[in-house]
């Protein structure tokens, strides 16, 4: 599940398992193994059994025998953490609780009010040039940008957390990154408890579960990495949909909401994950998986079960497994979806003559086991000035949009006086009051 072939069709791979039963042995990296489950039923047996299936990664057998490289490259989405996705009874419960009511403090109007200057201060990063990324340039900046804003970073940190972010979803150094975002976190969780504001950090230190700085980090994170990777390719997936020529694309009339629902049945921008331990030898419909050794829910192969095809003709919203399902479900769906939609929106309100720079066919998917992911989304339009930030902010003079090429790792440190600005402070500054 980590060459080429399989990011190129995955699905080649889930049919071959099904023929043989609801779930087959799989390599998620190289000499990794793991049991991966393929049926929708099966799917749902595991994620909803919490007596025999543990999320805790500490159970990992072979990571615990020193079997797994500490570098192999799905060790970060995979090692444990103390938050609600990797816990387990009494502590998941009271984590969980922590991050639910915390994001339900957030309404559907907030989170489109702070989509849509991001949305804006992006495009006119591009808009006059006739040809973006609309992956790099876009659909990958907009989560990170965003999540700042929800978390309540100052400047600095939110610079320096978006280059971390950025660094460890591209593979850059990925331990640095891991080791930037930590610090990152801990200086926000310090700064919120000497002066809090409207914003999830400060809500998830004020909750009754008394969350440790350690606890609130850790929960940062998780909320940061699972919803910057998959919104990203929920947005760049759907966007790829409605610019295909053909009758599946915009010009069939389909609309965003329509098109975000089939990639979430069709192209799951979290494919495969929810990482489960059994805490016995059980058999998944003849195959054993052995206690104590990964057995991971595949989202999208669930997703294309024969048994839910009529389901999924008639787009029954409620029958995919895109956000998972049982305790740990994704507890920000609906926040989830206004993003993309807002998003998606604004660029194709901005960028009406919005074109494919390149046949379908050619588009490239990025190796890994747990994501459907494009590398690159490239576009051409009609250039238009760079003047939806003015637009925003009518009393205010704007500067013109101007180039500020994202680093792959942090470039400066926060003691440095001339330290350069990034996207996020650039935000700031422009759209300040």
């Amino acid at each position: 599940m980590h060459d080429a072939a399989f990011a190129a069709d995955p699905h080649h791979l889930y049919d071959r398992l099904r023929a043989h039963g609801p779930a087959g042995p799989v390599e998620l990296a190289p000499g990794v193994d793991a049991t991966l489950v393929v049926g929708h039923e099966m799917a749902l047996r595991v994620l909803q059994n919490t007596t025999l299936f543990a999320r805790d990664s500490r159970r990992w057998k072979a990571l615990n025998e020193g079997r797994i490289a500490l570098d192999n490259p799905v060790l970060p989405m995979m090692a444990y953490r103390p938050n609600c996705l990797f816990t387990d009874g009494a502590v998941h419960l009271r984590l969980r609780k922590a991050v639910t009511d915390s994001l339900a403090r957030l309404n559907i109007t907030r989170v489109r009010r702070d989509v849509e200057p991001i949305a804006d201060y992006l495009i006119d990063q591009f808009s006059e040039r006739g040809r973006a990324d609309l992956l790099n340039d876009y659909a990958k900046l907009l989560p990170l940008l965003l999540f700042n804003k929800l978390f309540g970073c100052p400047a600095d940190i939110g610079d320096s957390l978006t280059s971390a972010m950025s660094a460890m979803f591209d593979g850059n150094d990925a331990q640095r990154a891991s080791e930037d975002i930590n610090s990152c976190l801990m200086e926000l969780v310090a700064l919120k408890r000497r002066r809090p504001d409207d914003d999830v950090t400060s809500w998830l230190i004020q909750h009754p579960a008394g969350l440790t700085d350690e606890e609130l980090r850790d929960q940062l994170i998780i909320l940061m990495g699972a919803g910057v990777e998959p919104e990203r390719n929920l947005i760049c997936n759907a966007l790829l949909l409605l610019l295909s020529p053909g009758t599946s694309g915009r010009d069939s009339g389909l609309l965003i909401e329509e098109a975000i629902d089939h990639v979430l049945w069709n192209q799951t921008p979290i494919a495969n994950y929810a990482t489960h331990y059994p805490v016995q030898d059980v058999d998944l419909g003849g195959v054993v998986a052995e206690a104590n050794t990964p057995v991971v829910i595949s989202f999208a192969a669930a997703n294309s079960d024969p048994a839910l095809a009529e389901a999924g003709r008639n787009h029954g919203k409620g029958a995919h497994l895109a956000w998972g399902a049982g305790p740990h479900a994704c507890p920000a769906k609906d926040p989830a979806q206004v993003i993309a939609v807002t998003a998606i929106e604004k660029i194709l309100n901005a960028l009406p003559d919005l074109t494919l720079a390149a046949p379908e066919k050619d588009l490239q998917w990025r190796p890994g086991p747990f994501h459907r992911a494009l590398v690159a989304l490239p576009v051409a339009f009609s250039p238009t000035p760079a003047t939806r930030m003015a637009s925003a902010l009518p009393s205010r003079t704007v500067p013109a949009a101007a180039e500020h090429p994202l680093p792959t790792a942090p470039t400066a440190t926060r003691q440095e006086p001339a330290r350069k600005k990034g996207f996020w402070s650039t935000f700031l500054d422009l759209f300040r009051v």
